[in-house]
């Protein structure tokens, strides 16, 4: 077995009680490789912000867990290269079984997810509580999740969201000794977060999502205050990167995404984790198309990768700054 703490991580306990007491959301970024990596630690460092590395399961079998165990190592180390060294956590995302928990915490994370959401009520509880029981044993964190998100990404995929119901939170957290977890109230998995019959359109003829509700989020603070919640699916799909990637050759229709002024609001409040993810593809994708098109002759991935990997880095900057809050909070 090998402690997260001999790679240098942290876990999220302490980080989400200062997260929770300052107003700010500690930003969740999933990654999948190494031109990712350098952009989120980058962003982080120069932002001063204390970041969640993101690992779905999906990732694990894309980039070789051992491989990404060994990165997570090495942002640590990169960190304090560039400057800073800022508290890193290595987190399972959309864990769903109790043997990859226990696989992940077995191979250095330091937080897990368990996602019990699809099964019923006392499933998830009994599910969430064994991997509390085991995480906890080794000084890792465990989010667990109650409410369905709608939307897909990696394998996660659900086809109608179920809002969170407040009058279960206190049961569930009690009864699973989660240390934070993740509600449904609005957010959606993906760049295409709703149909465009559940938007309006602006007077510019863009479509405006429906608002996040707020009021099932005050409800759930007034029965568990002060317990750290987190927000799945909540990339923004900037819609200056989508008309990039449609201007060169791509084709995203109605993609659209969470406004970034209610992501703020809800950071201030218990919301202290942010899980952003498509936003990052988008920019990646971005910039590599436009690569492509305007240099047809280049062949170096490092001459499309890098690109992206900087377009990545200014994205999560500016997420660290003006949404999430997290910047000099490291």
């Amino acid at each position: 077995m090998i402690s997260y703490k001999e790679l240098g991580l942290s876990n999220t306990k302490e980080l989400f009680q200062k997260a929770v007491k300052g107003g700010y959301a500690i930003p969740a970024y999933n990654f999948n490789n190494m031109e990712q990596m350098q952009a989120i630690i980058q962003a982080c460092v120069e932002t001063k912000s204390p970041v969640i590395l993101q690992v779905s399961s999906g990732a694990r079998k894309y980039a070789n867990s051992t491989l990404l165990r060994y990165m997570a190592q090495g942002a640590v180390q990169y960190a304090k290269e560039l400057g800073y060294a800022i508290p890193i956590v290595l987190h399972l995302d959309h864990g769903d079984t109790f043997e990859l928990c226990k696989d992940c915490i077995d191979n250095g994370f330091s937080s897990v997810m368990i996602d019990g959401s699809h099964h019923s009520y006392e499933e998830n509880i009994a599910l969430t509580k064994k991997v509390v029981e085991y995480a906890h044993a080794h000084d890792v964190s465990v989010e667990g999740e109650l409410g369905v998100l709608a939307g897909v990404e990696d394998e996660v995929s659900s086809a109608v969201s179920h809002y969170t119901k407040p009058e279960e939170v206190e049961d569930f957290v009690k009864k699973t000794g989660v240390d934070s977890l993740a509600i449904s109230i609005g957010t959606s998995h993906g760049a295409n977060k709703f149909k465009p019959e559940q938007c309006t359109r602006n007077t510019e003829g863009i479509l405006v999502p429906p608002p996040l509700r707020f009021d099932i989020l005050e409800e759930i603070e007034k029965r568990i205050p002060g317990f750290p919640i987190v927000l799945h699916g909540s990339s923004s799909v900037p819609q200056d990167q989508v008309k990039v990637i449609n201007q060169y050759g791509g084709k995203m229709v109605d993609a659209i995404g969470i406004p970034e002024d209610e992501l703020r609001k809800a950071a201030k409040s218990a919301v202290c984790k942010i899980n952003i993810d498509s936003d990052g593809r988008l920019a990646m994708t971005a910039a590599i198309r436009e690569v492509f098109a305007t240099k047809p002759s280049e062949f170096d991935p490092r001459k499309y990768l890098g690109p992206a990997r900087d377009a990545l880095k200014d994205l999560y900057k500016k997420k660290n700054i003006n949404v999430l809050g997290s910047a000099n909070q490291a």
